[in-house]
């Protein structure tokens, strides 16, 4: 960790953000936090704030709140619906940490002349002289790391950052936590899309546009065959098995969604094995395309074991990343990011255009 000088710490409400303010006050430095408002019912609006104003009296800090919730609409919420309705399947908190989080953490820093940023999750930072860049580590907790959200992040925030719960596990941040006595220890941890009530993107996506949105259409068999209906082709995901409504002995799974033609298509388990997938808007982290291109390992998505394989530049921001072994429902949408070692590369969103694989045998 840098010498301690002035930070603004993001306070989400949360444990691990709260330990960070916390550790960081009690190595010395000079803490500003700072709390976002988010789209949330009024109830837990008001359950948020208090938590950090409890945190920020606890550490005898300053405490600023910003309303981003109508600019939380219009960078998260909206393009999360299009993507679905577009036949994607996003990742909203990858793009909430590049255009919301960071962004209007710098923003506040920069205004208010503090000369660092930080947060609660749980990646590291390697600096690097030659070049001089910052680059972006997993944290050490691999059950926890979260650096596939953050690869979306370039120098102007790396260079700027700090985590101070990079090199802890899960357990040992509640063991601190306990030992200092934070008052929010027993506050359970969120893994759901914060927006989304009770998870359920359809009724979500529903109640911002409309039944019109419900058009009945085929569920289509890669041969080309009617296997059955749907009520709304944004209602079925990549690699989705249940609630299909198809009779057969052996189980169907979601292979593509087309908006276009309003169609589902389906194929057997083995007919969703891709080794070959490509990605767009790729962010390289360090601002430099890689010499080396074999030897790396891919996430296609978060709670996803690395494959390993090679890396293809096409152009500056496409790439194509081929898997020593195919790997299975990949989705459009989603992130694809790539590492060296520990080191994150960069990532980028993957497109329609996967390779295929077809392993012959049973289904």
């Amino acid at each position: 960790m840098s010498e301690p000088s002035d930070v603004v710490v993001g306070l989400s409400g949360g444990l691990d953000s709260s330990l960070a303010a916390v550790l960081l006050k009690h190595a010395g430095w000079d803490v500003h936090g700072l709390h976002f408002l988010m789209p949330a019912s009024p109830s837990r609006v008001d359950v948020r704030l208090k938590r950090v104003r409890e945190i920020a009296e606890r550490l005898n800090i300053p405490l600023h709140i910003m309303d981003l919730r109508e600019i939380f609409n219009e960078n998260i919420i909206n393009p999360f619906i299009d993507s679905y309705l577009g036949g994607l399947t996003p990742n909203p908190c990858v793009v909430c940490n590049q255009l919301i989080k960071f962004k209007y953490l710098l923003c506040y820093a920069k205004e208010n002349d503090l000369h660092w940023i930080s947060t609660g999750h749980y990646v590291r930072l390697r600096k690097r002289l030659k070049p001089s860049v910052t680059e972006l580590l997993r944290g050490r907790d691999r059950r926890k790391e979260q650096s596939y959200f953050l690869h979306r992040l370039d120098q102007r925030y790396l260079a700027t950052a700090i985590f101070p719960l990079g090199e802890m596990t899960k357990d040992e941040t509640r063991n601190k936590a306990r030992k200092i006595g934070l008052p929010l220890l027993s506050i359970p941890e969120s893994h759901d899309i914060c927006f989304l009530p009770e998870n359920d993107y359809r009724l979500f996506i529903n109640e911002k546009r409309g039944a019109e949105i419900n058009r009945p259409g085929n569920i289509i068999d890669v041969y080309g065959k009617i296997a059955g209906k749907h009520a709304g082709a944004f209602r079925y995901t990549i690699g989705q098995r249940h609630g299909l409504g198809i009779a057969s002995s052996l189980p169907y799974y979601v292979k593509e969604v087309r908006p276009e033609t309003n169609e589902v298509i389906v194929g057997r388990k083995n007919e969703l094995y891709s080794d070959v997938v490509e990605a767009e808007d790729f962010n390289w982290v360090d601002g430099i395309i890689p010499e080396r291109h074999t030897g790396l390992h891919a996430q296609i998505r978060y709670r996803h074991k690395p494959g390993a394989g090679s890396l293809e530049v096409l152009s500056p921001h496409k790439v194509r990343f081929k898997f020593d072994e195919p790997e299975w429902a990949v989705a459009p949408g989603q992130a694809l990011v790539c590492y060296e070692g520990e080191r994150v590369i960069g990532g980028g969103w993957i497109t329609k255009d996967v390779n295929v694989h077809k392993f012959k045998g049973g289904r």
